[in-house]
């Protein structure tokens, strides 16, 4: 179900601090808080004792006490006192995890530790780059993850999901697509490129870029595995040059899109709206993100029912239409890295049998 040695978004940065966040991710339960030299740290949250979460206890100084007993534990995960026991053994411990605060979310590897490299966490420098504008938040989805990756990989759906804000006619009937892996391994992907020559602008577009007449709107989507989903979306005066790279006298954002699993049922959404025109204007980025922010709400809703209608009958049958091409390739690339995980994890054991 989940590719295990790759880096998840865990929070954003802002959500951690000396107050005990419990997040589970990928099935398994994990308390995130700040040193009191703001460092993040990332453990198992599980009491090696008893099993309490430690996220329902406190901080004392840099050390996690637990609420049953008072077991303490440091931020690489030992237990370093227990009242009344003199000599702890050396299995009271919980797991820690590696973590990497950047561009303002904060990265959880969740497979081995030995494998987790940091340079291979996805570039969202588009969050914190003081060229763009940006905002984004947090949303809890009762779904599965891989319904959001569908629904960010094949954009047909804004006609009809989304016409108060950045649907409208050309984006399911005027589209020219393109679908393309892209890399290989732990740099795969797969990009969707959309083109809707000399068509009316959405609301959304109409205003951010005060557009009077019809333009030319591209959707350049990158997904890289395990859910990483970066969308290059704009528009400019239809005629001026976008289709041969000459973006000028329109606007240019970036959606940026990162889902972790919580279970196989339910999953954590961070997503954020970035923007090139006006960068230092709140009034524009707030803007932007409501459109934004009002427009993901009805894509929630849509996986929600999505999930529950599967759930009752998960064998009904489903169809592929040529403009699913993007998510299906996705979909069976992260399948390919999931079996391959489980493959390598399996033949140690076989070996040792």
């Amino acid at each position: 179900m989940f590719l295990r040695n790759a880096w998840y978004v865990a929070a954003w940065g802002r959500e951690i601090g000396r107050t005990l966040l419990r997040r589970v991710l990928l099935d398994e339960p994990v308390v995130l808080y700040r040193t009191e030299d703001g460092r993040a740290v990332a453990l198992e949250d599980r009491c090696c004792h008893r099993r309490l979460p430690l996220s329902d206890g406190t901080l004392v100084g840099d050390r996690l006490q637990c609420h049953y007993h008072g077991l303490e534990y440091t931020a690489d995960g030992r237990c370093v006192f227990a009242p009344g026991v003199a000599s702890l053994p050396p299995q009271a411990r919980v797991r820690v995890y590696p973590v990497v605060e950047r561009n303002k979310w904060l990265w959880i590897w969740m497979g081995d530790p030995a494998l987790a490299d940091p340079a291979l966490i996805e570039d969202f420098h588009w969050l914190d780059d003081p060229a763009w504008g940006a905002e984004g938040t947090y949303y809890h989805v009762k779904g599965d993850y891989r319904l959001i990756i569908e629904n960010l990989l094949d954009l047909t759906h804004l006609t009809y999901v989304h016409t108060a804000t950045i649907g409208n006619y050309a984006t399911a009937n005027a589209a020219e697509t393109k679908f393309e892996q892209r890399g290989k391994g732990e740099r795969s992907g797969v990009r969707v490129t959309r083109w809707m020559i000399d068509q009316p602008p959405p609301p959304t577009y109409v205003k951010a870029g005060a557009f009077t007449g019809n333009v030319d709107r591209w959707q350049i989507i990158d997904w890289t595995p395990p859910a990483n989903v970066r969308l290059d979306v704009g528009a400019t005066p239809t005629g001026t040059g976008a289709p041969e790279g000459k973006r000028v006298g329109g606007i240019e954002m970036w959606n940026l899109n990162s889902i972790t699993p919580e279970t196989a049922t339910t999953c954590h959404y961070f997503w954020a709206q970035a923007h090139n025109f006006q960068p230092r204007n709140r009034a524009v980025t707030e803007m932007l993100f409501d459109q934004i922010h009002t427009t993901f709400l009805q894509d929630v809703a849509i996986f929600e029912k999505q999930h529950a209608n599967i759930a009752m009958k998960p064998e009904a049958p489903t169809i592929n239409l040529p403009f699913d091409g993007g998510n299906v390739q996705a979909l069976r690339m992260l399948d390919r890295l999931i079996r391959a995980e489980r493959e390598s994890a399996a033949a140690p054991r076989a070996a040792a049998e």
